[in-house]
């Protein structure tokens, strides 16, 4: 279920100092259905560390958790799979390391990026950014809900849309055929 897709990034404050874990297990009181670990900055220890705390939080709820691009961290702590992005491992490669069973979500912004992630046997699509986002240096430009259906229009993937997503923007992005939506 992809439906309200946290990405979980310590690098974003959150209201009154809540440490990461706690602000994820409201989250996904609140409805969030899946986590990903987004954490571009702390060293692989801290990683490890984070990452472990919210493995324990995730799996107290049943909901599934990844670790974005670091398949070393997502096997460190037993985490369901990794998010990667277009300049991230292979799926193929990363498939053999994590098993069959494993999650691997793949970054697309373009139809043709949909469409190998797909033959690459990627389990699901975060697509965008469909609007501007200051949370992502690299998100490049924005797609628009139209860029979006585009996407959802050529894979049976589910589909993510992700980037500057909010409760006022998101209903274009369910009718453009989205599975769900990425909220930070």
């Amino acid at each position: 279920d992809y439906t309200v897709y946290l990405v979980a990034d310590p690098s974003v404050s959150r209201p009154s100092g809540l440490l990461l874990p706690d602000a994820v297990d409201a989250a996904i009181r609140g409805g969030a259905s899946i986590v990903q670990l987004r954490d571009k900055k702390s060293s692989t220890r801290d990683m490890v560390s984070l990452a472990a705390q919210l493995r324990v939080v995730t799996r107290q709820h049943g909901v599934p958790f990844l670790v974005n691009d670091r398949i070393d961290v997502a096997l460190a702590v037993g985490a369901d799979g990794v998010h990667l992005g277009q300049d991230d491992m292979p799926v193929d490669i990363a498939r053999r390391m994590l098993g069959q069973k494993s999650i691997i979500g793949v970054s697309a912004g373009t139809v043709e990026e949909a469409v190998q992630a797909e033959k690459d046997g990627g389990d699901y699509l975060g697509v965008g950014a469909i609007y501007a986002t200051a949370s992502k240096a690299d998100a490049g430009s924005p797609i628009g809900a139209q860029g979006l259906a585009g996407i959802v229009e050529v894979t049976t993937l589910p589909v993510v849309a992700i980037g500057g997503i909010s409760a006022e923007n998101a209903n274009p992005c369910a009718f453009a055929g989205a599975s769900g939506a990425a909220v930070i």
